[in-house]
């Protein structure tokens, strides 16, 4: 990704003015000036002609660098390149900075700064010897977070100084560029969690694009089409070559479902509760994306990414991808929510036919795991990760409670694969547990319904 910074910037810019320059003395520049005028005062009332002399040379030198640099015209024109642009936490991006001197004439001393937020480390420096007519200058510097977020990285600054250090000035750029810290992911194994619409390999699930299974509806010929499937019986109705139409793959859904609530999760940093569900979620998703899914985000507070179609599930491979970022780019910035509840995300679930169904919650009191238990009527698969707020705020490994399995029996009692999180805990272990629960309760249902079959006949 590049940004231009606007150019040429001219170093004696009006705008500022000589007045302006003066500001920019430093402490020597002071300090020269400051000396210059109490000897000057001090020859001129002792009568001292060659202190006067001195004094003068004192306070002249600091006033003839600060028009010197003012009346300096530099015109330069930069660049800011991030590689990447985004980036997951804990990792390094390299920011890539080009000055490109446009004018006919060689710069002096240039010393380059960028303005990155404290969270990415201090504000990078260089310092520029010179840069001939025409010639180009670049640097880089890394920068990483621990914390997710959109920081700004921008203006870019020109400091420019005079030979003895008597004077700086500063000249800024407009340009701003963003870097993204997403969440971290971890790599899920492929699994296959029973009950979902379909799922890895042959569990991809097809749909007939006619009525019935004999392609009674049949289309146009088109060129390239194979003539074994021409339909005879059409072309002799309609008058024109017809063939039958083929099987159409359809794209197994799944929406990941992450409970932002304030009083769901009672501790913060990077090492909370929260910010693992929702690395959780973000695993999820491109696990889900890997294995072909149409995937949604979707939030207690009824908020579906993307949410470009009608059902908020994205399309063809192209919006897949475009979609991932933006569902990456969300929980990149993703907060607690305010809500008290999960009825939104509810109503949202309710309004169409889900294929899987994978929630990330935090505390459930009666009422909310009653409405998470409605979920599961619309879902053809639903896997429940729970985390304890009370654990993970004291890092204690998890201590199941009367309460707390009365509510997670609700779930496994509406058809929840519900798995607890403790403190700490890995994905994809977890994830596995989660496979193995789903595939226990269908072996267990199937040989249920043989043994009721059995007893019948």
């Amino acid at each position: 990704m590049a940004a231009g910074i606007p150019g040429p910037v001219e170093n004696g810019d009006a705008k500022g003015g000589l007045r302006a320059s003066l500001g920019g003395l430093t402490t020597r520049g002071r300090s020269f000036l400051a000396a210059g005028v109490a000897a000057a005062a001090c020859a001129y009332a002792l009568g001292q002609g060659d202190l006067l002399r001195v004094g003068l040379l004192l306070a002249v030198l600091p006033l003839i660098c600060v028009t010197v640099l003012h009346r300096t015209r530099y015109q330069v024109s930069g660049s800011r390149r991030l590689s990447p642009s985004r980036v997951p936490v804990g990792s390094e991006a390299r920011v890539h900075l080009r000055m490109d001197n446009v004018s006919r004439l060689p710069t002096g001393l240039l010393m380059l700064q960028d303005s990155v937020p404290y969270v990415l480390g201090p504000p990078p420096r260089f310092v520029l010897d010179r840069v001939e007519a025409g010639g180009v200058r670049e640097v880089s510097y890394r920068v990483r977070s621990d914390l997710r977020g959109r920081y700004p990285l921008g203006p870019l600054q020109l400091r420019l100084s005079d030979p003895f250090g008597m004077c700086e000035l500063t000249r800024s750029f407009s340009a701003y560029d963003t870097l993204v810290v997403i969440p971290r992911t971890v790599p899920l194994p492929p699994l296959r969690l029973t009950g979902e619409a379909s799922g890895y390999g042959d569990g991809r699930q097809r749909s007939l694009a006619l009525a019935g299974e004999d392609d009674i509806i049949p289309r146009g010929y088109r060129h390239g089409d194979d003539l074994r499937r021409v339909h005879w019986r059409s072309t002799a109705r309609y008058g024109e070559l017809m063939v039958r139409r083929e099987e159409q793959p359809q794209r197994a859904r799944c929406t990941v479902l992450l409970d932002t609530r304030r009083i769901a999760y009672q501790d913060a940093g990077p090492d909370s509760a929260f910010e693992w569900a929702v690395s959780g979620a973000a695993s999820a998703l491109v696990h889900m994306l890997e294995r072909g899914f149409a995937v949604r985000l979707l939030t207690d507070e009824g908020n579906a990414v993307p949410d470009g179609s009608a059902d908020g599930f994205a399309g063809s491979t192209q919006e897949s991808a475009d979609s991932a970022g933006l569902m990456m780019d969300t929980l990149a910035v993703v907060d607690h929510s305010d809500g008290g509840g999960l009825s939104r995300a509810h109503d949202v679930l309710r309004g169409t036919n889900e294929g899987l169904l994978v929630a990330f919650f935090g505390d459930l009191d009666e009422e909310q795991a009653a409405v998470a238990a409605r979920m599961r009527q619309r879902s053809r698969g639903a896997v429940a990760f729970v985390l304890d707020g009370d654990d993970w705020a004291h890092g204690r490994p998890a201590v199941p409670h009367a309460s707390d399995s009365g509510r997670l029996r609700l779930l496994r009692e509406a058809g929840w694969t519900v798995v607890p999180v403790p403190p700490g805990a890995e994905l994809a272990r977890l994830w596995q547990q989660a496979g193995r629960e789903r595939s226990d309760a269908h072996q267990a249902a199937t040989g249920q319904a043989a043994g009721f079959q059995g007893g019948r006949s």
